[in-house]
């Protein structure tokens, strides 16, 4: 099981940039919904959690550790 540590981001900004996993990177201000929790989070809020043991970091829910859902689990909110 891997042991996680939070790591504080001083640059959200510069942090998402240089590490967003997919194309299209959202605004910081930007909403989205949470699969794995099912809460709305804004983008900017996500947290960073770096695996002790192979030094991989994961780009985290804001609910993160109650919530285990990362970047790849956040789903555009629908208007309404």
């Amino acid at each position: 099981m891997a042991v996680l540590q939070e790591v504080k981001i001083a640059d959200k900004a510069k942090y998402l940039t240089e590490n967003f996993p997919f194309e299209e990177m959202p605004a910081l201000t930007e909403q989205r919904r949470c699969i794995h929790c099912e809460r709305i989070i804004t983008v900017g809020d996500y947290k960073v959690f770096r695996d002790v043991g192979d030094g991989f970091e994961y780009i985290c829910c804001p609910h993160a550790p109650d919530c285990d859902g990362t970047v790849i689990d956040w789903t555009s909110v629908e208007p309404g």
